[in-house]
């Protein structure tokens, strides 16, 4: 089993993906061009990390808009977030929706995106999370890592 996590975004999506242990598979940011995501692309790079012959659950961020967000950028928000979760519907796997606050609770984090990402450091520490914007990437492998404990009952340890 294959358990991808989304952080969406109209620039700063991403995905992160692990298998049935745990492990570090994949993480991407979503492609865009001019804050429109590039649906095909996003599709393709999703199917190219999963066998066909293998279970997939996808996990997305439940988002909204943002107090004091101008009406243009809300749009362009919430055309990308559109976008996003079409094409994961449009995969057949089936896809899941958890709220910051449920998933960050269940890691034991605070709103503070900095210890999402030392933790997603901590726990794959191969994942290309060098820079201080890959901190998208972190969240969506910590959504994925969220969704593998709630469907097989894992308790998240603190672990920082």
């Amino acid at each position: 089993m294959i358990y991808i996590g989304i952080d969406p975004g109209a620039v700063s999506g991403a995905l992160g993906a692990v298998d049935h242990e745990g492990n570090y598979l994949e993480s991407f940011d979503i492609e865009h061009k001019d804050k429109h995501i590039l649906a095909l692309v996003f599709k393709s790079r999703i199917l190219s990390i999963v066998d066909p012959k293998e279970g997939v659950e996808i996990c997305m961020e439940q988002v909204h808009s943002m107090p004091n967000q101008g009406v243009s950028s809300t749009f362009t928000f919430g055309r990308a977030v559109g976008v996003i979760s079409a094409v994961c519907e449009l995969t057949r796997y089936p896809v899941h929706l958890v709220t910051p606050q449920k998933w960050k609770k269940h890691f034991h984090l605070t709103a503070d995106k900095g210890e999402s990402l030392d933790m997603a450091r901590y726990l794959w520490p191969e994942a290309k999370l060098k820079r201080k914007k890959d901190i998208n990437k972190a969240e969506a492998l910590l959504i994925a890592e969220y969704l593998r404990h709630t469907l097989h009952g894992i308790e998240a340890k603190k672990t920082l």
